[in-house]
């Protein structure tokens, strides 16, 4: 079972990781603008060198590194030791017959050149100039950035995981004492809910069937009913509250469940004047926490109960991968651009006035309900209703077959 320094470290450990990648993302972003904007100085500055050795005099005035071949007349003069194949011969034709500029990245005795010929004064010049200095600068900032990169990444691994773990220790204190709270209030409930059934059971056996006690009989057999629905609940509650949980799913019958859920509120509906009915097919069975899709069931009617006006409908049935459970009542129904929030916990919505008559509360049953189907890999909405009211659809996967 996770315990709450593994969970601690595994959410200081991904925070960390992502703040690490953000700073290398970072880091390649300053090093790829370094590296263009040396890539560009050193490109400029062989240009320029082009440009500039293209109006002297003698090629034995070039600098080193660069050649000059000029071309006046018939003659050909060309820089001492200048390396095989220069100049370019089919790039001076080309240059005397147009008369515009040629520059080209040549290679000559196996290294490269940036090449350029151009006319100037009635000669055709050609200066070339080695293109090594400056890779080999562009390979030394590269070098430069790798070696930095080290320091930077791992430091900014052990920066992020001591922040991360200052960053969610307070965190984790709080969901510590979020769960304590949680598993108090459930140890202390349980004592009083086991209290109530045994009382009730005893009641049960002592109250024998007769002519006159009938009622009293169906009421106690309720309570015992209750009583255990509500230590499952307690239960699934205590399940949701810790992530690191999780109850033991079983196949449930969908319908079933519905006309449970149908015969324990009838009497709540019966009481506002409401008809409670159910159509459910045979076999809609899903893979889940009984307990909680009751809740489920529970909280949908409840709600429907509150704003039907005479009429609330179950139905329960399978479509395509799904079963579908919606529950329809005949009320005004949700107002437009309320679907997307009646999920949220609280969640409430204005009917045309800014009284609080004419707010309509959701509250917590509908977001309980999203919860719980999210949870068995559903989904809960709000579908459209023709004939008016309002229609709250529940879809699951149906359980695979055997």
């Amino acid at each position: 079972m996770t315990t709450e320094a593994d969970s601690l470290r595994g959410a200081a450990r991904r925070l960390a990781l992502r703040f690490t990648g953000l700073i290398v993302a970072l880091f390649l972003v300053m090093a790829a603008v370094i590296v263009t904007l040396v890539a560009v100085t050193e490109r400029e500055a062989l240009v320029q060198q082009l440009l500039s050795a293209e109006h002297i005099d003698s090629p034995s005035d070039a600098p080193p590194g660069v050649y000059v071949a000029i071309q006046q007349g018939d003659g050909m003069r060309v820089s001492d030791n200048a390396p095989a194949g220069f100049p370019d011969a089919d790039d001076i034709r080309s240059v005397t017959a147009s008369g515009g500029p040629v520059q080209e990245t040549r290679t000559f005795d196996g290294e490269a050149f940036i090449v350029r010929t151009d006319g100037d004064s009635g000669r055709v010049v050609q200066v070339a100039v080695n293109r090594q200095e400056s890779q080999a600068e562009l390979r030394r900032v590269l070098l430069a950035l790798a070696i930095a990169a080290i320091p930077t990444i791992g430091g900014a691994a052990l920066l992020g995981w001591w922040m991360s773990m200052r960053a969610m220790r307070p965190l984790a204190d709080a969901l510590a004492m979020q769960r304590r709270f949680v598993a108090d209030a459930g140890h202390e409930l349980r004592t009083p809910l086991t209290l109530l059934s045994t009382r009730a059971q005893l009641l049960r056996r002592t109250a024998a069937p007769s002519a006159g006690n009938d009622e009293v009989v169906t009421g106690l057999d309720e309570i015992v009913a209750d009583a255990k629905a509500l230590t499952g609940i307690l239960e699934d509650l205590l399940i949701a509250a810790d992530p690191r949980r999780d109850a033991e799913r079983v196949a449930v019958d969908l319908g079933g469940l519905a006309a449970e859920s149908v015969t324990s509120l009838r009497a709540e509906a019966a009481s506002r004047g409401v008809a409670l009915e159910l159509e459910a097919d045979a076999g809609v069975t899903v893979l889940g926490v009984r307990v909680s899709l009751a809740r489920v069931v529970v909280a949908l009617v409840s709600n429907a109960l509150d704003h039907a006006v005479s009429r609330v409908l179950l139905s329960a049935r399978a479509q395509g991968e799904w079963a579908v459970l919606d529950v329809r009542d005949d009320g005004p129904g949700f107002p437009p651009g309320v679907a997307e929030r009646a999920f949220e916990r609280f969640a409430s919505t204005r009917s045309g006035d800014e009284s609080e008559a004419g707010r309509r509360h959701y509250g917590l049953g509908l977001a309980l309900v999203a919860e719980v189907a999210h949870r068995h890999g559903g989904d809960v909405a709000i579908v459209g209703a023709p004939e008016g009211g309002a229609v709250v659809r529940v879809r699951l996967p149906l359980r695979p077959a055997a």
